[in-house]
């Protein structure tokens, strides 16, 4: 789908391939020219080199395999290109039936984007992932998953030296998804469509999106464990500390207490004593609870 769109705009026409597949498929079906336009010299010159970044929505990756269709079958974009589409089984499918989770393929996209166009400004408009079931204690574990493997790889493909300069994901809130309505989910807010207030609630994937935001990131490891190892040790030594202070001052605790409730023994039958002779002279008492 790429090249339909970036070839022309920086190297001003379509990719060959394109248009060799689609002008062999209109010859077989009997057409006197290609389905596919052709660009004038004059529109290509203005065509060529007029974008200030590329915008990149990306979610899925596919294998493809060489598969000669019919001439007379009917012609359309997916059957001009002679061509299959696989998946590998084993490949996470949380959400849409289309949506399968390989987050290497995304790396390899952007690679190929800064090989074939010359390495031109990048900003991804759109990551993400549905949900098939609504999840009612809003655990959406599998979004996390995927966030974390498609933004890895794109970390990976900065480290190749593509120039992707913004990252968004998909999306801040449920909504409507063309044809599928209501039904697929891809927000990071779960919207209650039956309530007319249409309140909103944060999945768990909200706090974890929230740290990357922070850190424009992911945490560095070795700080994340020297914290770690910190924190243990603190609590080792507080703990040993505390430990060895009460071996050392259990009894001496213990009898300082003793002593104290004998104190307020002697001190409280003394207070009696002398609250029972003001009474006999003035006629009061007070009384303790």
């Amino acid at each position: 789908h790429l090249g339909w769109f970036a070839n022309p705009i920086y190297k001003g026409d379509y990719p060959e391939v394109m248009k060799n597949y689609v002008g062999r498929k209109s010859a077989q079906q009997g057409q006197g020219t290609s389905r596919l336009p052709t660009f004038s010299v004059q529109e290509k010159s203005y065509i060529k080199g007029t974008s200030d970044f590329l915008g990149i929505g990306h979610f899925t990756t596919r294998y493809v395999i060489q598969k000669s269709l019919p001439s007379l079958h009917v012609s359309s974009y997916d059957t001009d290109s002679d061509l299959a589409e696989l998946v590998d089984p084993k490949w996470p499918a949380p959400g849409s039936e289309w949506l399968y989770s390989a987050p290497w393929g995304f790396r390899g996209l952007l690679n190929f984007i800064k090989t074939q166009y010359g390495n031109p400004l990048i900003y991804v408009t759109e990551n993400g992932v549905s949900e098939k079931v609504q999840c009612t204690q809003l655990c959406d574990e599998w979004r996390i998953e995927y966030l974390k493997g498609y933004i890895n790889e794109i970390l990976k493909a900065i480290n190749d030296g593509v120039n992707v300069k913004g990252y968004t994901a998909w999306s801040l809130l449920d909504k409507f998804e063309w044809n599928k309505g209501f039904s697929e989910r891809f927000g990071f807010y779960h919207i209650d469509f039956k309530n007319k207030n249409k309140p909103r609630y944060p999945k768990a994937s909200v706090e974890y999106y929230k740290k990357i935001i922070s850190a424009n990131g992911f945490p560095n490891p070795r700080e994340v464990m020297i914290t770690c190892l910190h924190t243990v040790s603190s609590f080792c030594i507080i703990n040993k500390i505390t430990v060895t202070m009460i071996k050392k001052y259990c009894f001496t605790y213990i009898y300082i207490l003793l002593l104290l409730q004998l104190f307020l023994f002697i001190s409280q039958n003394i207070i009696k004593r002398i609250l029972i002779n003001t009474q006999s002279k003035f006629g009061f008492c007070i009384i303790f609870y």
